[in-house]
């Protein structure tokens, strides 16, 4: 793990890249900041997680990061340790965390609910969706802090790297460590996670047929693993759905709620079920 600071002081803010090895746009945009070394107004920690797996091109080592936390100093796994040390690196701060995907390739923002931090900091950004993780984020670091994640495109991209410094400058400017932030949207959409889309493991090829944030209609196909095909046995909105993004599931079926100045209504309990 690397640390770095600009500004002097305690700091309040924290932006973390490359928690996943095979995620480098984290790591990018921090490099561009620390080349910049702009002045800034609050200090902040800069932090490159998993730098082993970031060097080995891999999303983890043992075990992956972004479903490790807490962690433990005595672990088995060095992801679990890794777990630990970051979050007592992460300590006190509002946070800001970059990962890429493999299902979309513009940045879009998540946190595991709308509160006041999200009110804050999430219009300022340039983003196209806020997804509310809920009951899925056990294990992830947005479970255990103030944390915004953001997708910020295709992994291992240029625009993602670009997206990422973007969205550092946005999200530093949104919580006043920066100048002037960007004027406050109110057309950004509210997703929530409601269920996982299982796929089999024992095939080698899998195909998706609609796109994320695009609602999909009640017996249309979504998905094909070998010669198995997926059907919606209900309305539901794609959210980081792709053929090969995730070893056992597709992604996650959604709702629209709202959007980020709206209130937005509580929703049922997510349960995973196979379409």
């Amino acid at each position: 793990m690397r640390v770095e600071q600009l500004g002097e002081g305690e700091p309040e803010l924290a932006i973390v890249g490359s928690i996943h090895g095979d995620e480098p746009c984290g790591a990018r945009a921090i490099e561009r900041l620390l080349v910049e070394a702009p002045d800034v107004n609050r200090p902040v920690k800069l932090i490159v997680a998993n730098e082993e797996a970031l060097e080995r091109n891999v999303r983890y080592l043992e075990a992956d990061l972004n479903r490790a936390f807490p962690g433990a100093a005595d672990a088995d796994t060095h992801e679990e340790r890794l777990a630990h040390a970051l979050l007592a690196e992460l300590r006190g701060c509002t946070i800001l965390s970059m990962h890429s995907t493999q299902s979309y390739d513009a940045p879009f923002a998540l946190t595991d609910g709308v509160d006041a931090l999200a009110e804050a900091v999430v219009p300022h950004l340039s983003v196209d969706a806020l997804v509310e993780t809920g009951e899925f984020a056990e294990g992830r670091l947005i479970d255990f802090v103030d944390v915004i994640e953001v997708e910020c495109g295709f992994q291992g991209s240029d625009r993602a790297a670009e997206n990422a410094y973007t969205l550092c400058r946005e999200f530093l400017a949104a919580t006043g460590a920066l100048d002037d932030p960007a004027p406050k949207r109110t057309d950004i959409p509210v997703y929530r996670l409601e269920r996982q889309l299982p796929k089999p493991v024992d095939v080698t090829e899998y195909e998706t047929f609609v796109a994320n944030f695009e609602r999909v209609a009640e017996g249309a196909t979504y998905a094909r693993a070998g010669n198995e095909t997926f059907v919606a046995d209900r309305p539901f909105y794609p959210i980081l759905l792709s053929a090969y993004g995730y070893e056992n599931v597709f992604g996650y079926a959604g709702s629209l709620v709202g959007r980020l100045d709206e209130p937005v209504e509580a929703g049922p309990e997510p349960t995973p079920e196979r379409g």
